[in-house]
């Protein structure tokens, strides 16, 4: 099984491996299913995931292979100096060429992220391409987070959307929370769309660190099949 992952590897030295992750398989921590470092490590090999991507997001994975590597890789994406690039298509289409959705996150009823305000205070100025809460309405009963995406569209219809997401902080869900929240889901999110079937789309597209002194950046192409909504133009 493994080696069949292994054929999706990017980049590889002695120590970091980067995976161009299909969509279906988590990075790790399932607990009746496989995953990633499971099955690494059932084959023999021990990898340390240096961040995570949603089971239902495909792309760019970064793992390093020893836990000296790993501390330094991880402080980088503490201190955000790691550039991340997502590719995401959302329903309907009809945003600003560029926009940054500036709203905090918190955790709510069986573990599910949602923005820290009420959905009726976000302030959308399209002109501007901003979505924010005013400070007076961000919850204070629960633990929030700040919480920052820019995007910039590539191409769009009526329908839907091709966008680059950044994601400046790394919360959980924080890409499909924040375009769903400001009326712009992604295509197939199942957090979003109960009757979803087929795959999210969501891509890891691109992921730049520091590694030995030099800035190492990595893309993953995405797919034909990834670009089919915005091909047939649904």
């Amino acid at each position: 099984m493994w080696a069949e992952f292994r054929k999706h590897v990017i980049l590889e030295d002695d120590s970091i491996l980067v995976l161009d992750k299909p969509v279906g398989v988590s990075v790790m921590g399932e607990r009746h299913e496989s995953d990633l470092v499971r099955m690494a490590e059932e084959a023999g090999e021990q990898l340390f995931p240096v961040h995570r991507i949603d089971k239902v997001t495909s792309g760019v994975v970064l793992f390093a292979k020893d836990l000296a590597v790993h501390g330094g890789l991880t402080r980088q994406f503490n201190k955000r100096t790691v550039d991340k690039a997502y590719l995401a298509i959302t329903r309907p289409g009809g945003l600003p060429p560029a926009g940054r959705i500036d709203l905090p996150l918190s955790v709510g009823r069986k573990n599910r992220v949602r923005i820290a305000a009420p959905r009726e205070s976000i302030v959308a100025d399209l002109t501007a391409g901003t979505w924010t809460v005013p400070a007076g309405e961000v919850f204070e009963h629960v633990p929030t987070y700040p919480s920052v995406t820019t995007f910039e569209v590539r191409s769009q219809t009526a329908a839907t959307a091709l966008i680059e997401a950044y994601p400046l902080t790394g919360r959980r869900h924080q890409i499909r929370v924040h375009l769903a929240w400001i009326g712009h889901p992604i295509v197939g999110d199942p957090l979003f769309d109960k009757h979803a079937t087929g795959r999210t789309y969501l891509h890891s597209w691109r992921l730049a660190f520091d590694l030995g002194g030099r800035r190492v950046s990595v893309e993953a192409p995405p797919s034909e099949s990834f670009l089919a909504p915005i091909a047939s133009g649904n």
